[in-house]
């Protein structure tokens, strides 16, 4: 199963299907209609999971990560650029719950993985706060189901790393 966004092509050998989920060709099957709903880029279909994948690929992410105000071996203060895109990365991912909800396909757990073009320690920064505001497995006592079992943010070469089952390249 290889499927193409965003630049990148990455083929999910074990999965059951996986598709372009953000699709905008209407006459494609995967393809949501106009709404006001964000979409992560690619879904994965697993026999025991689902996995959203999120792609973000910045045109000058040395220049992002200084107006991050990033200090190597330091702390990444929650600056407005950083927290806009937390925000985005976040609703990209309840709003991609939602649409599967509606389509009674949130019988799995679901693992959120996006894939940006920052290096590791921007990434980790980004994965923390997303893992505390999503939130992640089940925060209250009261839930039955969990929104995410997983959320990981990498770039290209920690994905090709973490998930070796799914090799990534850049097209």
């Amino acid at each position: 199963m290889i499927v193409e966004s965003e630049g990148y092509k990455i083929d999910f050998k074990d999965a059951l299907n996986a598709f372009k989920f953000d699709e905008t060709d209407k006459n494609k099957s995967n393809y949501h209609g106009v709404t006001a709903l964000k979409a992560v880029d690619i879904i994965a279909e697993f026999e025991d999971k689902y996995v959203f994948v999120e792609i973000k690929k910045y045109d000058n992410s040395d220049e992002l990560v200084d107006s991050f105000n990033f200090i190597a071996g330091g702390t990444i203060p929650r600056h407005k650029y950083f927290s806009w895109l937390k925000n985005y990365l976040k609703s990209k991912f309840r709003d991609s719950f939602l649409y599967r909800y509606a389509e009674n396909k949130v019988d799995r757990p679901i693992h959120y993985i996006c894939l940006l073009n920052f290096d590791n320690a921007l990434n980790v920064e980004l994965s923390k706060s997303l893992r505390r505001e999503l939130p992640l497995n089940k925060p209250s006592e009261r839930w039955v189901h969990i929104l995410s079992k997983s959320c990981n943010v990498v770039n290209l070469k920690k994905w090709n790393e973490v998930f070796t089952n799914w090799p990534a390249v850049e097209i």
